[in-house]
């Protein structure tokens, strides 16, 4: 049995974990989407394609340090269409021949969120105007960019994760200092997450850091113009109403 003294401890440290971080955020850049390669004319024409959907890092790191599963619902014609995938790398492969919308739930690990995300994605296996015939070489690759963003996360969390790759680590407060690195996880296991030896890595497309920030100059941009036209349309409201006949 353990001692009164030993479960204080205990407790003192879990609260130390728990406590939430104001004013501080961690991001994870993701990359979700679909690789298709057509298999030929011989191919059965239900099954013309082989396909692949997933959830990758951006830099192709192992997300398992922030993702608990995964979970892919797929068309209902399908054999168990809703594909629960437990441990990264978070993908699933299958054969078809039609397009339809793919919804990816996320489920987080307990110290990260409570909340699942829902993502979406439409399975593309034809290429768009592209001239010559369709190779059985070159697959169809559709990729969306995003970054999840967990605001006040805890202690316990950014800990856990300080030294991972895959995670962008905040500005901390001035004073703060980060709590010491929780114990690394087996390296395997990482390594066997991570998607850079995947052997579909040569047709990810890659997004850097300099694209994000067009993304997010090109959206606070659109942000400041419509904010302006609001001004300019209140402006005017304001000028008509003194330029009305009942204000003379």
């Amino acid at each position: 049995m353990s001692k009164p003294e030993e479960n204080t401890e205990k407790k003192e440290s879990a609260q130390i974990l728990n406590k939430k971080l104001k004013d501080v955020e961690i991001s994870i850049p993701i990359v979700y989407g679909n690789i298709a390669f057509w298999l030929g004319k011989k191919s059965n024409e239900y099954q013309s394609h082989k396909w692949t959907i997933y959830v990758r890092g951006a830099t192709n790191e192992d997300l398992g340090v922030v993702i608990k599963r995964a979970v892919f619902q797929l068309h209902s014609s399908f054999n168990n269409p809703t594909r629960v995938i437990e441990a990264p790398p978070f993908e699933l492969s299958e054969a078809g021949w039609g397009e339809f919308e793919i919804a990816i739930t996320l489920y987080f690990h307990s110290d990260v969120c409570d909340k699942p995300l829902n993502l979406y994605h439409h399975l593309k296996l034809y290429p768009e105007d592209e001239p010559g015939p369709v190779s059985i070489k070159k697959p169809v690759v559709v990729e969306s960019y995003d970054e999840i963003v967990f605001p006040e996360p805890s202690e316990g969390f950014l800990a856990r994760v300080q030294s991972h790759p895959a995670v962008n680590l905040p500005r901390l407060p001035a004073g703060f200092t980060l709590p010491p690195p929780m114990p690394v996880e087996d390296t395997i296991k990482r390594k066997r997450g991570d998607t850079k030896d995947n052997p579909l890595a040569q047709w990810f497309m890659k997004f850097s850091e300099a694209d994000k920030l067009l993304q997010l100059a090109a959206a606070r941009q659109q942000a400041h113009i419509a904010k302006l036209r609001r001004q300019i349309s209140l402006i005017n409201g304001q000028d008509q109403h003194l330029k009305s006949p009942s204000n003379q």
